[in-house]
C-alpha cells in the first residue's frame, strides 16, 4: 500500500519473523552469542526466554539460517496445551515415522537416528519454540533424553525458548535436575531508547528505503508507546507509514506516531502504554521528550527536545 510511496522494496515492519531483518540490540546480540555458543561447544540444554513480541523466534530463524552443515535440526514449533506425546513430535521433527509405534519403539528409533547421525560425524540439535507450554512430564522426558551420549559427547543438543512463564515453571522443585543440565539461558528484555532508534532504522533501511523517514522525535514516541517490545514497534511503525501515506506525509512526525496510538487505544484493541490517558497532545509530547532524555544513557538531548 505505502512500499512504492516511501520506496520501500517490501514491508520493513511485517510481523512475520525474519532474519533477514533481525536487528542486534545488546540483548539479541548476546542471546545470539550464547546460543550460537550453545550449539558449538554443545553444553547441554540452552535456555532463552523473553516477553510475547520480544524477538526470540526471529532469533531462532537467524540460527537456522546460520547453522552450520554438519547439524540435523528439528525444529518443534506448535506446543500447546494438547500437546499430546513428545516423542511423536519429536520424530516428526526429524521426519522419522512415529505412526503405529508406542513409546518404547519411539525412543529406541530417535536414540537409534542419533547415533547413525553421530557415526556420519553430524550432531543431533532439537529446538523448541513456545516451550512455556510444555508440561512437566514433557520437561522431565527431554531431560531422560539428552542423557544418551557418546563416549564423552551428547547425541543430543536441545534448546528451549519460551515465555517467563517457562522461567517459572523450572523453578518447581521437581524439574531441579532439568534445571542443573542448563549450561546457557538469558531472557531478553524490552530494548532501550537507542536500541530502538536504531532498530526502526535498520528495519527502513534493510527494506530498501529511507531510514531517516521516521524523525527522531517519532522514535522516540514510538519507544514511548511500545515500551521497546518488537512486536509492538512494529505494529505502531507500520501503521505509522499507512497514516503518513494517507496524509501524504514524506515524513513520520511524533504526531502521526500519537495518533495511531490514541486510535488504537480508542479501538479499543490498542496494547500500547496509556499512562498518558487523558492528557492532551501537547502534555504527551511533553512526557515523551522528558521521557526520552532520561533513557539515553549518555546525556545527549534529543532534537528539538528542549523546544
Amino acid at each position: 500500500m505505502y512500499e512504492a510511496y516511501y520506496g520501500f522494496c517490501e514491508r520493513p515492519f511485517s510481523l512475520i519473523p525474519d532474519p533477514d531483518f533481525l536487528y542486534l540490540s545488546r540483548g539479541h546480540a548476546m542471546a545470539l552469542s550464547l546460543l550460537e555458543y550453545g550449539l558449538t561447544e554443545q553444553t547441554g540444554f540452552v535456555v532463552i526466554s523473553g516477553e510475547v513480541g520480544s524477538g526470540k523466534t526471529t532469533l531462532v530463524r537467524r540460527l537456522l539460517t546460520d547453522a552450520s552443515d554438519d547439524l540435523t535440526v528439528g525444529l518443534i514449533t506448535n506446543t500447546h496445551r494438547s500437546f499430546g506425546e513428545l516423542l511423536q513430535w519429536i520424530s516428526l521433527a526429524f521426519d522419522l515415522d512415529y505412526r503405529g509405534k508406542d513409546k518404547v519403539q519411539l525412543y529406541q528409533d530417535f536414540v537409534d537416528f542419533m547415533l547413525n547421525q553421530y557415526a556420519a560425524g553430524r550432531r543431533v540439535v532439537l529446538i523448541i519454540d513456545e516451550g512455556q507450554n510444555l508440561e512437566v512430564d514433557a520437561l522431565e522426558e527431554l531431560r531422560m533424553l539428552s542423557n544418551v551420549n557418546a563416549g564423552k559427547d551428547y547425541l543430543l543438543q536441545v534448546v528451549v525458548v519460551g515465555q517467563p512463564e517457562l522461567l517459572e515453571k523450572l523453578r518447581r522443585p521437581e524439574l531441579r535436575q532439568f534445571v542443573q543440565r542448563i549450561s546457557v539461558d538469558h531472557h531478553l528484555k524490552p530494548m532501550e531508547l537507542q536500541d530502538t532508534i536504531g532498530y526502526i532504522r535498520h528495519r527502513l533501511e534493510v527494506a530498501g528505503g529511507d531510514p531517516a523517514i521516521f524523525d527522531e522525535l517519532a522514535c522516540c514516541a514510538v519507544q514511548y508507546f511500545s515500551g521497546g517490545v518488537p512486536r509492538l514497534i512494529n505494529i505502531l511503525c507500520d501503521h505509522s507509514l499507512v497514516y503518513g501515506f494517507a496524509e501524504d506525509k514524506p515524513r513520520i512526525d511524533i504526531d502521526t506516531v500519537i495518533e495511531v496510538a490514541e486510535d488504537r487505544k480508542h479501538g479499543g484493541l490498542g496494547p500500547f502504554r496509556t499512562d498518558g490517558e487523558g492528557a492532551s497532545r501537547d502534555e504527551i509530547k511533553t512526557l515523551i521528550k522528558r521521557s526520552s532524555i532520561v533513557s539515553l544513557d549518555n546525556g545527549r538531548d534529543i532534537k528539538t527536545a528542549a523546544k
